[in-house]
């Protein structure tokens, strides 16, 4: 699957509505863990339900864009206006009347944790080129497009790719993989860190203290709240991973950049057997004791891959673990 989806890149082939359409059908159960709050657009254009049809129909032509949710003072969706409806309102003569008189009132909505496969089955069924996303109040979070949803997939395969062909060079070149970065391959000038700690796996009560830090220290140089929480989540369960199995000490390098957050966490111990088993979600060596305590779900590499753009793992048994992550802005990478 993932070669013939290469294959139509690399051939630079027209995307159709129908082979879109059928490339999402085919690959709808392989990306399950991408959620619509990670993918939708969240700067909606919208407007008010007094502003007119020539309005958003100037909107709509000035930001290039076939729809405008239309929303309440409290940000909760109340109808959507489409080209559709601008070519009634010109036909009809009413360009001049407020939206209200005419946005479809009875739309589709999508929730931020619907999976992949219940995203594909609401555009097959409906047909719609834009789903907009609400929470429980239906206040509007966001829009999806296929584009989104395509995107979301693209990155998903260059991850994939990094994953896969950086961990092959490190390993059958036998490079030195604490010294150099998985992603890049150059040298790692661990002193240059902007945030250092060390993780000490006889205290497992203690485990997650680390990410909790950098979380913080981010704070201090961003207001990009996702940004912080995607490479808090990643961070924590390479942390957890390090205090349950490794049987060694550990460290959590990070170094902030103005498009890309780097960290990257290693430890000397037990390392992984079969890193692709591991990767797998629900896949677990924890003991009996650790899961009593909460952890060992299973989740801990599948989180990081989900949480970060890049993700490289390097291990080998007996040698250690090396996780490597960019998280990038949005609109970068």
């Amino acid at each position: 699957m993932r070669n013939a989806f290469a294959m139509l890149l690399r051939k630079g082939k027209r995307l159709t509505e129908r082979n879109v359409d059928d490339l999402l059908e085919k690959l709808r159960g392989l990306f399950s863990d991408i959620v619509a709050g990670d993918i939708m657009v969240k700067n909606v254009i919208t407007l008010s339900k007094d502003r007119t049809m020539w309005q958003a129909k100037e909107l709509m032509r000035i930001c290039k864009i076939s729809g405008v949710p239309i929303v309440d003072g409290e940000n909760r969706l109340i109808g959507l206006v489409s080209i559709e409806d601008i070519i009634v309102a010109l036909e009809g003569n009413h360009i001049t009347d407020s939206v209200e008189k005419h946005m479809t009132k009875n739309l589709i909505t999508l929730t931020p944790d619907m999976d992949l496969e219940v995203l594909i089955e609401k555009f097959n069924r409906y047909r719609f080129g834009r789903f907009p996303v609400v929470d429980l109040e239906g206040k509007l979070m966001g829009i999806i497009s296929k584009k989104d949803i395509i995107g979301a997939i693209l990155d998903k395969f260059r991850l994939i790719y990094v994953h896969d062909t950086r961990r092959t060079e490190v390993l059958e070149k036998n490079l030195e993989w604490f010294d150099r970065s998985l992603i890049s391959g150059d040298y790692v000038e661990k002193k240059s860190a902007d945030f250092v700690f060390h993780i000490d796996y006889s205290e497992v009560d203690m485990a997650g203290v680390g990410s909790a830090k950098l979380k913080s220290y981010l704070k201090t140089r961003t207001d990009d709240e996702t940004l912080v929480r995607r490479v808090s989540i990643a961070c924590y369960e390479a942390e957890v991973n390090v205090v349950i199995h490794s049987g060694s000490q550990g460290y959590i390098y990070a170094w902030y950049g103005d498009n890309v957050v780097r960290v990257r966490v290693e430890d000397h111990g037990k390392g992984i057997e079969n890193v692709e088993q591991a990767m797998k979600e629900g896949f677990s060596t924890a003991s009996d004791h650790v899961r009593e305590m909460g952890f060992g779900a299973g989740m801990g590499l599948p989180n990081m891959h989900r949480y970060s753009d890049k993700m490289v793992v390097v291990s080998e048994a007996g040698k250690g673990v090396v996780v490597e992550m960019n998280f990038y802005r949005k609109g970068n990478g």
